[in-house]
Order: C-alpha cells, then structure tokens, then sequence
C-alpha cells in the first residue's frame, strides 16, 4: 500500500456521480488486524498513538527522577545525613509530582500532541503550578524547604520535560516524512479548495495527515488528482472503502448544519475523526472561542496581541536572551571576525539598511561573507535568480568568499544581529527583516509583516530558508503575526538548532 501522496502524479482519478461504482478497497492484509468494536483504521492509528503516549509517560517520569537527583547532587553533595535525608524522599516523590501535574494539564491527551505549541504551553503551566503548588503547602504548614534546593529541582524538572517532548516529537516528525504513523485522510470539499489542501498536507508532511481521497459536489469534473469516492452523500461509505479514519469537511454551502450533525451521528459509530476546516487562515486555537447564542455556536475571533504586557513580556526576554547568548558565544564572535580579517581585505562587519516594524529603518549588523564588488556585481547577476518572489537568491553565488560560505551554510553570518537585538530594532524571533526595495514591492496583505519586529530566525527560517517559494515564505511569516507568543518563540528557537545543524536552504 503507498502511504505516500502525489498531488502532481496520483492515481487517475475517478469520475463519479453519487450511484458510480467506488474504488476497490485496499487489501485488508496490509492493515493491522482490527480492535473488536473499532474501525479498522482506527485500530492501527489507536496503536502508535498509545505506545507514544506511553514513551511520554515514561520520559516524564524518568526526567523528574533526574531533575530530583541533580537538585539533591548540587544542593546537598554525596553525603546522607539526618538533615538531608527528607530531601532524598523529596526527590523520590519528584517524578510522581511531575507527572501527576502534567496529567492534570490534560498533556497527556492526544488532541494536544504531535504538532502546535498547545502540548509546551500546557507542561510549562504545569510546572508552574507545581512550584507555586510546593511554595503554598511549605507556608501554609509552616515547612522549611531549601529554596535553592527547589529553584533547581522543579524548573529544571519543567524544562528538561520540554526539551524531551520537543525531541520525541522531532523523531515522530521524521517517523511520518518515511510515511508511518499517519492518518488516512478523506476530504469533502469542492476540486480547488481539495487539492489545495492536499498540496499542503504533502508538503507538511508532519501533521500526520495522509489523504487517500475525495468525496466531491454533485455534477463535478473529478479532477483533483486523488481517487474520488463519490459525492457528499456517500463520506460514510468511502471511509469503510478506503480504510479511512479521519474526515476532513471543507467549508462549502450545500453542507449545512444538519448535515454535519447526521454525518457526524454516522462517523461516531467507528469513533472516526470529523474536522472541520472554517474560513480563517492561519488563526491559531487560542485565538478563537465557541460561544452558544441562542443555541447556535458562534466562533469568536480575538485580535491578535500586538500591544500590552505580552508585547512587553517579549521585549524583555528579547533582550535578556541577546545579552545572554552575546556573553556565551563571544568566544565564536572573535573567532570568527579573525577568519574573516585573515582571509580578504574589507571590514570585518556589513552594513544594510533594513525595514523593521512599523516601515522604520534601521541599520543591520552581519558579519561580512561577501567580497567588496558584491553590491556591484548584483545587476550582472540578476538574471540568475532562483527565487520567484521578491528576494534574490542563487545558490553559487560568486560574489561570497569561501570562509562566508562556511559562515552561511550554519548561519554564523546573522550571530551580529544580537546587537541588534540589543538596541531594541531586532527581536530574537520574528519575520525576516526585509530590504527598503523588497517591501516597496509589497502588496497590502504582505505588508502586515511589519506589524511586529524582524527576528534572527523565524517559522520561515527553520521550514526551509530559501528553498521555500515566496509565497509559502509570506503565509509563514504572516502566521507568526497572527498568533505570536512567548512559548511558539520557544518552540521556534529550539528548531532553529536543528535548522542550524541541518543546512539546507542556507545559501
């Protein structure tokens, strides 16, 4: 069975009204054999799903164990004494704590996991809670705890969780590009807005969802490059054919209310999955609110946090973090300004002006990995631009030296612009800083970029840098705006060490 999709090269697609024959079925052999009183489908994804749940359970446990042990190492050394010995029972019961809380945040729940920054968010709270939980029940009952021994113990417990899902979640990631762990997916839609979607979802291979078919309005051409399983009235009937188990409905007028809720009733009855795709691009969930008038849910739709305490809470850890990776990495800075003055005459330093938020210019620091003729040189090489929007990029560019080539591949070039960071015309992540010319090429829509400051790395810079098409690179940066938060600014940093070490686009 291919697990793979090719929108571009997928099976002829079947042309069907609603009494047309169905595709054959795949051979039931190839799935795993079917839990009593569940869809076949349903079975296999039940099964990876609850041995992952189950590995996160584990490394929960065994992170709070090792954050217990560390905090009693640093806090009280080798040594067992009457004093201590309270505390060596405090560490024991530390991996319980942990995931007890953790379970109380609902992290445990498979909606909340395998993409989205939900899953951190919800462990980060309930590290959180556990700390002001511990600070609480050692003053009501008058309790004399070590402070230092609990600065060590639960933050580092918090964290090092994070860290744990974030890799787990990574394998999983590179587990579903192989094309295991997925789920089968039918869309119900009409052609545009199908294969729109299933484009995305092959590209974004990470979400887990495999589409193996259609269902399509009545008198359609059925051209949509995937096997078509009849019409809207038949979605029950092509998951049982295509060993479906999840259902995807687009947002379309002939699917009413009513319809919905009897397609839902008929999809319950195999526990397979409904979603529903609304109208609103790239608003994340904390953003939207369901709230019944009347009897019918209303989708609410908060503004995107731009102002305020969040925006202040950004800048300071913004600039808290630039000081502190400018302290750490000075070692790097030095080396690598020496290579770049042994190597050709120039400053070590380039200069550009750049466009940051709100359209206010500033002058941005990288280090030099061009000769000085670069700028130059531009108008004979623009004829060679491999990019099809507004930027220029070729990937052997003859105007970068070879130590700028070394600097570009692990993006040591962008390390300068923590002093922009610094001065407050920068944040640590964000939106690619643009060039006056580029954004004087904007349309409205791309302007809304500039909404928020330019960053060091962004959703653009760690889902494939220049090798994405421009117009995949604005919809990344313009979701960052809409949904911006400190934990997807985590999330987004901790990726970019992987983008760091995989160089890919970086060019």
């Amino acid at each position: 069975m291919d697990r793979g999709l090719d929108v571009s090269e997928a099976a002829r697609p079947v042309r069907t009204r609603r009494a047309a024959a169905k595709p054959p079925a795949p051979a039931r052999s190839s799935l795993l054999r079917r839990i009593p009183g569940r869809h076949v489908a349903l079975s296999r994804r039940a099964a990876w799903e609850a041995r992952y749940i189950r590995t996160l359970l584990l490394a929960d446990f065994l992170v709070g164990a090792a954050a217990g042990g560390l905090a009693f190492k640093l806090r009280f050394g080798d040594d067992l004494t009457r004093y201590n010995q309270d505390y060596l029972v405090l560490s024991a019961l530390l991996p319980f704590a942990l995931v007890v809380a953790v379970g109380l945040s609902r992290v445990y729940e498979a909606r909340f996991l395998f993409v989205g920054t939900d899953e951190y968010q919800r462990v980060i709270r309930a590290g959180l809670s556990l700390i002001a939980g511990v600070a609480m029940v050692s003053y009501a009952l008058e309790i004399p705890l070590a402070r230092s021994y609990v600065l060590i113990a639960l933050p580092a417990a918090t964290f090092a969780t994070v860290a744990v899902r974030f890799g787990l979640r990574k394998r999983l990631h590179r587990a579903r590009k192989k094309g295991d762990c997925l789920r089968r997916v039918i869309v119900v839609g009409h052609e545009l807005a199908v294969i729109h979607l299933a484009r995305q979802l092959c590209r974004e291979r990470y979400h887990g969802l495999e589409v193996v078919g259609a269902c399509l309005p009545p008198q359609h051409d059925g051209e949509v490059g995937l096997p078509v399983y009849g019409t809207f009235d038949d979605v029950a009937d092509a998951v049982d054919v295509s060993g479906a188990d999840t259902v995807i409905v687009l947002s379309c007028p002939e699917i009413d209310g009513q319809t919905l809720r009897r397609l839902a009733w008929r999809l319950e009855r195999d526990e397979i999955d409904l979603i529903l795709a609304n109208a609103l691009i790239d608003v994340a969930g904390d953003r939207t609110t369901i709230r019944p008038v009347d009897g019918l849910p209303m989708l609410h739709v908060e503004h995107p946090r731009l102002e305020g305490t969040a925006r202040l809470g950004k800048e300071v850890f913004d600039r808290l973090g630039a000081a502190l990776l400018v302290a750490l990495l000075s070692p790097v800075l030095l080396v690598v300004a020496l290579c770049i003055r042994l190597e050709s005459p120039g400053p070590v330093l380039f200069r550009q002006v750049r466009t940051g938020r709100d359209g206010r210019e500033f002058l941005i620091y990288k280090f030099r990995s061009m000769y000085l003729d670069a700028e130059a040189r531009l108008a004979e090489l623009r004829h060679l631009n491999e990019h099809d929007g507004v930027l220029f990029k070729i990937r052997n560019d003859p105007r970068i030296t070879p130590v700028g080539r070394r600097l570009r591949r692990f993006s040591l070039d962008e390390l300068p612009q923590l002093f922009n960071v610094l001065l407050g015309q920068m944040s640590l992540v964000g939106p690619r800083p643009p060039l006056p010319q580029e954004v004087a090429q904007y349309a409205d829509d791309v302007r809304r970029r500039l909404a928020v400051k330019p960053g060091m790395t962004g959703l653009w810079q760690v889902s494939g840098r220049s090798d994405l098409p421009w117009e995949e690179a604005v919809r990344l940066d313009l979701r960052y705006v809409e949904n911006w938060s400190l934990s997807l600014d985590l999330v987004i940093l901790m990726r970019t060490l992987a983008a760091v070490v995989r160089p890919s686009g970086a060019y």
